[in-house]
């Protein structure tokens, strides 16, 4: 009976991986939902146990290196063990850098404490229990954490360190049977950008990438499992990315241009 942590399982990405983790193991599993929203993870929940799945609603701030401690601790104490950790809970920014006034450059450190700390300190709590079950650890990147986006330097800054993180704890916790698979999504039709922030560190409630080709947020939490499952090291969903990885080291400047092309006109930083 796998044990499983959700963070960030309120809505989106997270919501749906609970979701079809539910339908996959019904009665066999167990979900911890971890996210800010108490309300929204009672949401999910029902729909969880309306498959058979048993959940356990963990209303936690993933900023406080306490809370997730307690989050680890508390499922453990229940449970008795835990099997896997999925790293998902982040926010979202589109911002060009001249925008953001001197006053408000805080909201930099605070994207980055979500998006990177939030997800170290729950792995740093879990790590010692996955161990014991030679378990598996989910990271939700972006492909933002592969190629650098104009008006994203925030939000690229937060996942290439969050890859960075877990390409390193790969190697450190291979010959313990824990494997790290990393995600990279591209653009997933959630509402992670329209709820993300602008300049000033305000919910920006537009997001400033063409969202035309959105990957459906079932397609991509269906990949996230299928590599899960196979303790893959990780998954790039889109043939866009796939190639913008490889033109990076032979062609940088074409991947700088086909990064633009991501953005919106209006997003768009000015030559002037």
């Amino acid at each position: 009976m796998p044990n499983i942590i959700i963070t960030g399982a309120s809505d989106g990405i997270g919501a749906e991986l609970a979701r079809q983790l539910a339908r996959r193991h019904g009665l066999q599993a167990m979900l911890v939902l971890a996210a800010r929203n108490a309300e929204r993870l009672q949401a999910v929940a029902a729909d969880c146990m309306a498959m058979g799945a048993r959940t356990l609603i963990m209303p936690i701030d993933i900023t406080d290196a306490q809370q997730c401690r307690h989050l680890v601790q508390t499922t453990v104490s229940q449970l008795g063990s835990l099997d896997i950790l999925i790293n998902n809970a982040g926010v979202s920014a589109h911002a060009l850098l001249e925008d953001v006034p001197a006053d408000h450059l805080g909201w930099y450190e605070e994207l980055m404490r979500v998006n990177l700390w939030g997800a170290v300190c729950c792995t740093h709590a879990a790590l010692p229990y996955l161990k014991q079950s030679h378990g598996r650890i989910v990271a939700v990147s972006s492909l933002a954490g592969l190629v650098g986006v104009p008006g994203r330097t925030a939000y690229s800054a937060s996942k290439f360190a969050m890859a960075g993180f877990f390409e390193a704890l790969r190697t450190e916790v291979k010959d313990a049977g824990v494997s790290v698979t990393i995600a990279y999504p591209g653009v997933v039709a959630t509402n992670i950008r329209v709820n993300g922030l602008n300049a000033k560190g305000e919910n920006a409630g537009v997001s400033g990438l063409l969202e035309d080709k959105a990957m459906p947020v079932k397609e991509c939490a269906r990949l996230i499992i299928y590599a899960m499952v196979r303790r893959r090291r990780e998954v790039v969903m889109t043939a866009q990315g796939k190639v913008g990885r490889w033109l990076k080291l032979m062609a940088p400047w074409l991947v700088d241009q086909l990064a633009m092309r991501a953005v919106k006109k209006e997003f768009r930083p000015s030559p002037h």
